[in-house]
């Protein structure tokens, strides 16, 4: 289940959303995000993957449609998300 988190910073009390990028736990600012927003939300967070990477979301049913840089996607609706490089054919 997704919950906001609340972190403080200067201007007050911020919500973030947890995801999930590789089996790797990372915060989002807003309730929508591109692709572009979670791959940058993923490497602040650590991950090693760079932005030219392939991002796809995990359905319900298992599927995993790509997820394009200006691809907008509920991250309360859709929380798993696996980064490739562009190479990788697995």
């Amino acid at each position: 289940m997704i919950t906001p988190i609340e972190e403080d910073t200067e201007r007050g009390s911020k919500e973030s959303y947890e995801i999930s990028v590789n089996h790797k736990p990372v915060f989002v600012a807003e309730r929508s995000a591109t692709g572009l927003e979670i791959k940058e939300a993923a490497i602040k967070a650590g991950l090693p993957i760079d932005l030219d990477f392939q991002l796809a979301r995990v359905d319900r049913d298992g599927n995993q449609p790509i997820v394009g840089d200006a691809d907008k996607v509920d991250v309360t609706e859709f929380k798993t998300f696996f980064a490739t490089a562009g190479d990788d054919n697995s």
